[in-house]
């Protein structure tokens, strides 16, 4: 039994606020469509996803997925139901015999739903998933009541939605095709094609992330829970000094810095990245960082700081640990540090997948002592915390 599941992605989120459309937030340290994408592709009776995003979110798209075995997205529509549409008739080419339709802003579902939905697509051209209403439901057009709604008979629907593919394409074209554009939900659009629809047992914990209050609560929630089964707590001390040699700027954390001088070094000399990389080295036992890129290895010359942190973030990882909080102190006279810091910041959250309330990059000066203080070079100090599994 073949089943493909269409991913919707395609909203501009406005209500989240923030920079980017909510499915692109991150939450836990991963954009919420990456933790979508994740609980699909590790579901053994998911043959096909097929993604619906936004127009002009190919990159963010790219950004989000990097890595997983997706292919390639179509661009929806300007409604859900417009989206929904073009996600199906992508799966139209090598058509499968059900389909599950998932809004990406849906990020915790359990494998156990995706099983209950497509378990039921034996017995039914229709599933989706619901939660009874357990409060009192009134009626109250402009804000007066006029009744009390019996709520036995009441529920509230999520996704994943599943369905007899061709059934629901056929649905779908139907609607399309007789101008009904407004169905907020795909369940709705089998009803209109006269499709039984079953509902089965939802989940509390698959609620849908709309406001940025939604998002802040969910990270935390997610980011406890994730770090709660790392219980083996450890710190990480590095330290590095690079002296100042002729050039137009130095590298700080990934960020080019202007001034009259650059940090001699083998590599780009990212002082702040060599003590950052030494620390995470430091917080599992590994010899330093001169261990694994020896500055006598020609492969290292000029190459981007950044390598070295992805190396230690892989031995990290082999170890099933995780960064909790880094903590860098930059020693200058020379250039002005402050400016640069928040985007210093901003650089390592990418590098790190770390959120910025983890980290603090602070510069200071020696107050014109030592070498420092004669604006020979830099030093930077970064101390590091990591969890592990006991």
């Amino acid at each position: 039994m073949s089943v493909a599941a269409v991913i919707v992605a395609g909203g501009s989120g406005q209500r989240a606020g923030g920079l980017l459309p909510k499915q692109y937030q991150k939450v836990a340290g991963k954009p919420i469509l990456r933790w979508t994408l994740e609980a699909f592709l590790s579901h053994p009776l998911i043959s096909r996803i097929q993604t619906v995003i936004g127009q002009g979110h190919e990159v963010f798209f790219r950004e989000a997925a990097e890595g997983l075995e997706v292919g390639e997205p179509v661009v929806g529509g300007g409604t859900r139901q417009a989206s929904c549409h073009a996600g199906l008739e992508a799966c139209a080419t090598e058509p499968p015999q059900n389909v599950l339709i998932h809004d990406a802003a849906r990020p915790f579902l359990s494998r156990d739903l995706i099983t209950t939905v497509i378990r039921g697509l034996d017995h039914a051209p229709a599933v989706i998933p619901g939660l009874p209403v357990a409060d009192t439901m009134k009626f109250a057009p402009a804000g007066v009541i006029e009744r009390t709604v019996d709520r036995q008979s009441l529920w509230f629907v999520q996704t994943p939605q599943g369905f007899h593919f061709e059934k629901i394409l056929a649905a779908h074209r139907k609607a399309a095709t007789e101008g009904q554009r407004l169905f907020t939900d795909d369940a709705a659009v089998a009803e209109y094609a006269r499709m039984q629809v079953h509902i089965v047992a939802g989940e509390q914990h698959n609620r849908k992330l709309t406001t940025q209050h939604d998002i802040e609560e969910a990270n935390r929630e997610h980011t406890q829970r994730y770090y709660d089964a790392l219980p083996d707590i450890r710190t990480g001390h590095g330290i590095d000094f690079h002296v100042f040699e002729k050039g137009s700027a130095v590298t700080l954390c990934g960020i080019s810095v202007p001034h009259t001088h650059k940090l001699k070094g083998h590599s780009d000399a990212d002082v702040a990245l060599h003590a950052l990389t030494d620390a995470i080295l430091g917080s599992i036992g590994e010899r330093d960082i001169g261990q694994h890129f020896p500055p006598s290895d020609l492969q290292w010359k000029n190459a981007p700081s950044s390598i070295f942190i992805a190396k230690a973030l892989e031995l990290l990882g082999a170890r099933g640990g995780v960064l909790s909080n880094i903590d860098i102190t930059i020693l200058a006279e020379v250039p002005r540090i402050a400016p640069h810091i928040d985007a210093m910041k901003s650089s390592l959250m990418e590098l790190l997948h770390i959120s910025g309330d983890r980290i603090a990059i602070k510069a200071t000066t020696t107050e014109g002592m030592g070498a420092i203080g004669r604006k020979e070079g830099i030093s930077a100090q970064a101390t590091v915390t990591v969890r592990l599994p006991a």
